[in-house]
């Protein structure tokens, strides 16, 4: 396996990273989805990396160098479907990894995470990742495929890993960054182009959501099946909708 370190495409072993793309120690990092060696949405990634950098106090490398280390990598690991992660740790290392991605087949059962999180403003695309996939690791051992992580305001934030858009009283809906969300770039496209409300959803409205989706750069929309074992009805038309929104709009 080869990746991106520093710039240069070298063996793994001869990395500083992990085969999943992380570095030691801290940093910030962007998770994006490849098809047929296209990487989606590349430009807004960047952009986010930017702000996460700034944020952070993280120097990065030039946005042509990372985009020539992209290119070179995806002609050298090739995958119909692929998981691109670009890490920039703290000491001015960064790493590029492309790995395969199965996409999602089915609908997500979703339960409610029993610890309420401390929202602390807007998160960054950060590592260590540990915390986050603690949360995945725990629902899966319930049988579950994702959390609905809940702040200790008592709102509705997002999954452990991915953004959330729900269906309440027949509106579209999803909430806000104030209330501790991740500023995903699948979560971003769909508020521009979908007619998608932002707006705060309280515990209590739980009981109420309709249908909904997970929503992530690899995920795209992924269909939530039930919340706490509720079914909830299914929207194949919308799905199909922000499926051909995504494409249109991320490659590049």
């Amino acid at each position: 396996m080869k990746v991106i370190m520093n710039g240069t495409l070298v063996p793994l072993d001869q990395s500083q990273c992990s085969p999943l793309g992380w570095l030691d120690g801290a940093g910030i990092f962007e998770t994006i989805k490849t098809v047929d060696g296209k990487p989606w949405a590349l430009s807004r990634h960047m952009r986010r990396a930017v702000n996460s950098a700034l944020k952070e106090s993280i120097a990065l490398p030039s946005e042509e160098r990372v985009r020539d280390s992209i290119s070179v990598l995806l002609a050298a690991e090739i995958h119909p479907r692929g998981l691109l992660r670009v890490s920039f740790d703290a000491q001015g290392n960064w790493a590029v990894v492309h790995l395969g991605y199965e996409e999602h087949a089915s609908a997500a059962k979703v339960g409610q995470h029993p610890v309420p999180l401390v929202v602390e403003g807007v998160p960054v695309k950060s590592f260590p990742y540990n915390h986050r996939l603690e949360i995945l690791e725990q629902a899966r051992e319930r049988g579950l495929d994702e959390a609905l992580v809940i702040s200790t305001d008592g709102r509705v934030c997002e999954g452990s890993v991915s953004n959330l858009l729900l269906k309440i009283a027949g509106t579209w809906c999803t909430p806000p960054l104030s209330d501790g969300v991740l500023p995903g770039i699948m979560r971003a496209l769909v508020i521009e182009n979908c007619d998608v409300m932002v707006r705060s959803i309280a515990v209590s409205e739980i009981e109420s959501i309709e249908s909904a989706f997970l929503l992530s750069s690899l995920r795209i929309a992924q269909p939530i099946a039930s919340i706490d074992g509720r079914e909830l009805s299914q929207s194949p038309e919308f799905r199909d909708e922000i499926q051909a929104m995504a494409l249109r709009t991320s490659v590049g």
